[in-house]
């Protein structure tokens, strides 16, 4: 960034090679050395989507995450998948550290207090109860617990009329992995659909949404983000802003799976993909993240 221009490969080249933790020490040295905001000088330097996805990689996954709720809920309107996609994917400890830097990062602010605002009715249940980071930890499985569970989200949901989306809450998103990941499997022994089409026969919209992000996530995680990945990149125009997230946060989390489940799903490569729907240094950045 030394006089004139930028060289933008040397800005790929830094820190797409460096873990998320590295990035992070790069900003604070360089304020040490130079006395200037890193990010400040990248951002008055660069343009665009590259601009987007340089600026996501210095903050550390937790910030990103933490700045990425702020914006999906400032100005008019709410972005409920951004919502979804970060608090139905996150562990309790991520959670609660999230938590902690939105409020420090955004003065005065409160996540929950913001979630409650900008969302209603069930929709604002299941987040505010994500948003706690207090899901059961446990590995133990109690078969007996578990057929108990299978049998009451049936009764919820496809014996009545009218769905008890309290019970769907209840389950899917205070108990433990381990058995909400039984509890999907036994749901096929007490009815005749898989778990997540009896969630598309009884719920809609944001909230099935954000049932059906816990359960693929609970199930299959690398999955669960090749969808999202594909989504945001499938018909006319990109959705940046996601897809540069989950590259961002996963590449160093599970981004091998997630390619492989991406070609299961889709029969060509995520990096075919990028290629072709992106350009210029964002594409290069992008693919280099996911190498």
């Amino acid at each position: 960034m030394k006089g004139l221009g930028t060289d933008e490969k040397a800005i790929i080249d830094v820190l797409a090679h460096r873990t998320a933790d590295q990035r992070v020490q790069i900003v604070n040295k360089f304020k040490t050395m130079y006395g200037k905001d890193l990010i400040r000088e990248l951002k008055s330097e660069l343009t665009g989507h590259f601009e987007d996805v340089i600026v996501a990689m210095c903050y550390s996954l937790d910030e990103l995450d933490a700045r990425e709720l702020r914006r999906a809920m400032e100005g008019a309107g709410t972005d409920e998948q951004t919502l979804i996609e970060i608090l139905c994917s996150r562990s309790n400890a991520q959670i609660l550290r999230i938590r902690e830097i939105y409020s420090k990062i955004f003065k005065g602010r409160n996540l929950e207090k913001d979630i409650m605002s900008e969302t209603h009715g069930h929709f604002k249940r299941i987040l505010v109860s994500l948003v706690q980071g207090n899901r059961d930890e446990s590995t133990h499985v109690d078969m007996q617990a578990v057929q108990a569970d299978a049998q009451a989200l049936y009764k919820a949901g496809e014996k009545q009329l009218g769905t008890d989306e309290s019970c769907f809450n209840r389950i899917l998103v205070s108990k433990s992995e381990a058995h909400v990941r039984a509890v999907i499997n036994a749901y096929a022994s007490v009815s005749k659909k898989d778990l997540e089409d009896a969630l598309k026969s009884e719920l809609s919209g944001d909230l099935l949404q954000a049932f059906l992000a816990v359960t693929r996530c609970i199930r299959n995680k690398p999955g669960y983000f090749a969808k999202q990945l594909k989504k945001s990149m499938e018909g006319a125009g990109t959705r940046d802003r996601h897809l540069i997230r989950i590259v961002v946060t996963r590449a160093e989390v599970d981004m091998a799976d997630i390619k492989l489940e991406f070609f299961r799903q889709n029969g060509k490569s995520l990096e075919a993909w990028i290629a072709d729907d992106t350009s210029g240094d964002y594409k290069r950045m992008l693919l280099a993240l996911i190498a």
